[in-house]
């Protein structure tokens, strides 16, 4: 361990909270990383609520924050199209929060009819006419972008079908595979985080439930890895991975034992 981390990127559903829940000690742990001088960003794969919302939420939680110290999957891919095809009209699976991010970052969306280039997000309200746009879409081969590789999405009342779900429709009904994924664990969000905390990934801490996304992401960046068990992931399950943290705690109230 070294000693003084610059940065913590803490995943938020299964380790801050569970739907509205506060994680036992997640609190706690937060104060913990402030105390001890780290820079906490809060990282989440969601896309059905905006940055502000995490805000809202967290606040009422008893964990402030500013919307700058909030990165999800959804405005990073925005920022990515935006960046890298600034004059398409974008096809978008996934829920008015998505939309709206795209809005803001300028970017043309339709939902209602095929476009230059598509994305794929959760969408609780997918139906086989998205699907069809959606593989109208991508007939000319465009670029098929997806914000996010999860499979479920924990709540208080167990998981929950994610983006992976409209994902593997897409890529079953067309016989492509997805392009790039922009979400957790992908060179996209961790450059993201990087640059807004300016910190060296050596000096990063990565805190999470998932070992496919945020353990995963730490370990290609060269960040200390910490999985929580507060979520997704049990200990049966980490056994059979080949993803592998470098510390396993219950919650994140026990960060204070790997920062001691």
């Amino acid at each position: 361990m070294i000693e003084q981390y610059e940065a913590a990127f803490v995943d938020l559903d299964g380790t801050v909270y569970r739907g509205d829940r506060l994680v036992s000690g997640a609190d706690r742990g937060v104060r913990a990383l402030r105390s001890a001088g780290v820079d906490v960003l809060f990282l989440s794969n969601k896309t059905i609520e905006r940055r502000e919302t995490y805000v809202r939420k967290l606040s009422a939680l008893g964990i402030d924050v500013t919307r700058d110290r909030v990165i999800n999957a959804g405005w990073v891919t925005a920022t990515y199209v935006a960046d890298r095809y600034p004059d398409a009209t974008v096809f978008v699976v996934g829920e008015d929060p998505l939309v709206a991010e795209f809005e803001e970052a300028g970017v043309e969306v339709t939902t209602d009819s095929p476009g230059d280039l598509l994305v794929v997000s959760m969408d609780r309200s997918f139906t086989y006419e998205k699907l069809d746009r959606a593989m109208r879409t991508l007939a000319d081969g465009g670029p098929f972008l997806a914000t996010n590789p999860d499979r479920t999405c924990p709540t208080e009342t167990g998981a929950i079908p994610d983006a992976a779900g409209m994902i593997g429709a897409v890529e079953g009904v067309t016989g492509r595979d997805v392009d790039a994924v922009l979400g957790k664990p992908s060179d996209r969000m961790v450059e993201t985080a990087l640059e807004t905390v300016e910190a060296d990934p050596e000096t990063c801490l990565v805190v999470g439930d998932r070992l496919e996304t945020d353990i995963l992401m730490g370990e290609r960046a060269g960040m200390t890895t910490v999985l929580v068990l507060s979520g997704v992931t049990d200990r049966a399950s980490l056994a059979e991975s080949d993803v592998q943290p470098e510390y396993v705690v219950e919650s994140l109230g026990e960060l204070t034992d790997v920062l001691s």
